[in-house]
């Protein structure tokens, strides 16, 4: 007599959270961009819970908006009498008067106060590393709990510091990532904890004492039915390019252009693309200037992700010099469009690179330079390296991976919390 078939599990009814999820403002808006896309495919209900600036999303996917006093956008000018009937909007404004970032911790408090009034509509809810006092309050609330951290924030804080020229920049750091008091307390507490990858997962449990074995993992992905190549587009054989905000010393920008001013020695017509936008008069501007390059680098914002897939079919090469990575979604993008990819080794990028680019050692201006000219010699090894890195993304790291494996930890956690 033939086993009965397995009842299946019935879609779940999914909130994910995030402070600030517009996409080109940094990994976490890409992330919740495509896991809710994911997550709806694989039949699942999700909404997207957001401050500004707010994300783009599928059309099947909802946003709830959580308005803040965007300040950062706005200005401290915009304050107007009727914000100071809201607490949370006070902290938010003074937290930004005195140099601090209160977000993460004002988001929190605005989560709270929807989810008391509509947290029944949901199976579970995942908070995309606001790691506040407010997701404490969820928790209690009875609410099953999910937390992505993508990695320790307290890495980028180490790496600022290391970056700055004086004792008010070191103070203006330090002020700028006091919310990580809070995010130290607060992890402690939390009962499901999930990262990206298996150095995050080092990282975490190391900078916030934890056990590794309490974090669990399920990796980000990369949307293969976008970032994929272009057929009938020509690569441009002396073209780099790079995408990394420009003035964070964590994306590792200024060793990239050291290497482009002397690669230009010896290629004249090299041309270097940054998908960034940097601060007028800012680090990355005087450092264009000093080494001679204006005119020479090209600068891009603000565009869709359709031109930036464009820009990935036309690029030779695709740079990451990031000293420090949680994942690094833009080598795993530039991987699924076919372009050869040389990475430093920064936190996770050799998780994602593996032997399908040429990694070298962070903040190494020599080896990005040898690495970069070794390739641009070697049209060969250029196309083996690309179509190996398309393999090693939709094999690996394509958002359909990353939803089941969600999926398998959010019914975990639903059942341990059921018990």
């Amino acid at each position: 007599m033939p086993e009965p078939a397995a009842v299946p599990a019935r879609p779940l009814r999914i909130a994910l959270l995030g402070y600030r999820s517009q996409p080109h403002g940094g990994g976490q808006g890409v992330y919740l961009r495509y896991l809710s896309k994911a997550l709806v495919e694989a039949g699942h209900t999700v909404d997207v819970i957001s401050g500004p600036p707010y994300p783009h999303l599928d059309p099947r996917v909802r946003l709830i908006r959580l308005p803040s006093l965007d300040l950062f956008e706005n200005g401290l000018g915009s304050l107007r009498p009727y914000h100071l009937r809201s607490l949370t909007n006070i902290m938010e404004w003074l937290s930004k008067l005195t140099g601090g970032f209160a977000e993460p911790r004002t988001f929190g408090r605005r989560a709270v106060k929807y989810l008391r009034r509509h947290g029944e509509d949901y199976d579970l809810i995942h908070d995309n590393q606001s790691l506040s006092y407010g997701m404490l309050e969820i928790q209690k609330m009875g609410l099953p709990l999910v937390t992505t951290i993508h990695h320790p924030i307290t890495s980028d804080l180490r790496i600022a510091l290391s970056a700055a020229r004086n004792w008010r920049e070191r103070l203006l750091i330090r002020r700028w990532h006091s919310f990580l008091g809070m995010q130290k307390k607060v992890v402690k507490q939390l009962r499901n904890i999930v990262t990206v990858s298996d150095c995050s997962r080092q990282d975490i449990a190391r900078d916030f004492g934890l056990q590794p074995a309490g974090i669990s993992l399920a990796h980000n992905g990369i949307d293969i039915d976008v970032f994929k190549p272009v057929p009938g587009v020509r690569r441009n054989p002396l073209r780099l390019m790079a995408t990394c905000s420009a003035d964070a010393p964590l994306k590792g920008l200024r060793y990239l252009l050291h290497a482009y001013a002397r690669l230009l020695e010896r290629y004249p017509d090299l041309e270097l693309l940054l998908v960034s936008k940097p601060n007028p008069g800012g680090k990355t501007e005087q450092l264009v200037r000093r080494l001679g390059l204006v005119g020479k680098v090209r600068f891009v914002n603000g565009i869709t992700t359709e031109q930036m897939v464009q820009y990935y079919a036309e690029a030779a090469i695709a740079v990451v010099p990031s000293v420090y990575e949680g994942f690094g979604l833009p080598a795993g993008e530039a991987m699924a469009c076919g372009v050869p990819v040389v990475s430093t080794d920064g936190g996770a990028l050799p998780e994602v690179v593996g032997d399908a680019g040429v990694i070298v050692p962070v903040k190494n201006v020599d080896a990005l330079v040898g690495a970069i000219d070794t390739l641009l010699q070697d049209p060969a090894k250029r196309a083996e390296l690309g179509a190996r890195g398309k393999q090693r993304i939709e094999e690996n790291f394509c958002w359909q991976v990353c939803a089941g494996q969600m999926t398998e930890y959010y019914r975990q956690v639903l059942a341990h919390e059921n018990r």
